[in-house]
């Protein structure tokens, strides 16, 4: 018969056992908004963990997902309970700017590295003390301005009415067109704002309209892109309507029907990967996420969904060398993660090819961009 002290022993050792094999998986938390405002965003983002990799390095992966309802404060309380619950070694989230940014301090303070799917260029800038942890995989707001800008260039557009949301979204890409367009020759001769959850943009549209912009751009994501657009065009507005990557869905094209007809709007070259040469380094990668998505889901694929998946290759691909410096569920698992990250170069993903470095955090250049056009319900890619 054992003694006391060797049943302490044996049970200690069975504990500690217990610990190194919870320890020895890779957590990944993830919070989305699966509904609310963003939900057309964080539907297929949620539907795309299904198709990430179980296993890197030799080491398990563990996602937990959670729905943050489009509300920053839920955002920040699922990243908190991931992180003290979960002890996730990595961070991905979340579907809308405005709980994006609510998580930037979370991850300075956890020291967790934390994956943005927003474009919003403040979420990476500047790579200070607390930005040091966060990464993001969209374009930013910027880089698809400037390409919008360059088609309205060439094609005579000389004003603009600028229609956005009155969060970081909007601000965002308003900053981006007041730095870039007066330096093309474009004016902006109108500026409205609206909540994502406004049913009616009536007045912002008529003051727009009076303004008489060659084009409007609105800035707006998912089917609530739609309310704006379809305003404009009932009050009489036939001109050229640019948007942006937020309506990056087909979704907006079903919800928006003759109304969204003509749009252009940027995109990652996922969204038209089939329109893609062979040559692009990005197609393969983007066919291969398509296929597993579709057939995993049984329905048509989001290019918000292939955020969350670079955000996964990028995050997962600093494992391997992350393993050498500490376990998973440890500070120095972290740290190697971040700095992985960080060294990053020439990494193809779904949206573009990925260069981090310790003052660059978005990581994405021209490569990352293409312009849509709406031609029968379809997008088209615009040269």
């Amino acid at each position: 018969m054992r003694s006391p002290i060797c049943m302490l022993m044996i049970g200690a050792t069975i504990g500690a056992i217990a610990v190194s094999t919870a320890q020895a998986q890779v957590n990944v938390g993830i919070t989305v908004s699966e509904t609310g405002p963003a939900a057309a965003l964080g539907i297929p983002q949620k539907n795309t963990v299904a198709q990430l990799p179980k296993e890197i390095g030799g080491q398990k992966i563990r996602y937990t997902v959670l729905d943050d309802g489009t509300d920053p404060t839920r955002a920040v309380a699922n990243a908190r309970k991931m992180i003290s619950e979960e002890k996730i070694d990595i961070l991905i989230g979340s579907s809308a700017t405005p709980a994006s940014m609510a998580l930037v301090d979370v991850a300075a303070e956890t020291k967790t590295p934390y994956c943005g799917m927003v474009p919003a260029k403040a979420l990476v800038l500047p790579v200070d003390a607390k930005r040091r942890w966060v990464f993001k995989t969209p374009q930013d707001e910027e880089l698809l301005a400037e390409a919008l800008a360059d088609h309205m260039q060439a094609h005579g557009v000389k004003s603009i009415g600028f229609i956005g949301y009155t969060d970081g979204y909007g601000q965002g890409w308003l900053d981006a067109v007041k730095k870039l367009y007066p330096a093309k020759g474009i004016k902006i001769v109108a500026v409205e704002r609206f909540q994502r959850s406004d049913t009616s943009v009536a007045a912002q549209s008529l003051k727009v309209i009076s303004a008489n912009p060659d084009a409007v751009l609105i800035a707006a994501s998912g089917t609530v892109a739609v309310l704006p657009q379809r305003t404009l065009r009932e009050q009489g507005y036939s001109k050229q309507i640019y948007q942006t990557a937020g309506i990056s869905t087909m979704e907006f094209v079903r919800v928006g029907g003759k109304d969204v007809e003509g749009t252009i709007f940027t995109a990652g070259p996922v969204m038209v990967e089939n329109l893609l040469p062979d040559s692009n380094p990005i197609k393969k990668v983007a066919t291969a996420y398509i296929e597993a998505y579709e057939t995993i889901n049984k329905t048509p694929f989001s290019g918000f969904g292939a955020h969350l998946a670079d955000c996964a290759t990028l995050m997962l691909g600093a494992v391997p060398k992350a393993l050498t410096k500490g376990r998973p569920g440890t500070a120095e698992f972290r740290a190697a993660i971040r700095d992985g990250v960080e060294a990053a170069k020439e990494v193809v993903a779904n949206h573009g090819i990925y260069n981090y470095s310790s003052t660059d955090h978005a990581g994405l250049d021209k490569r990352a961009v293409v312009l849509i056009k709406i031609v029968n319900g379809k997008w088209t890619l615009l040269p």
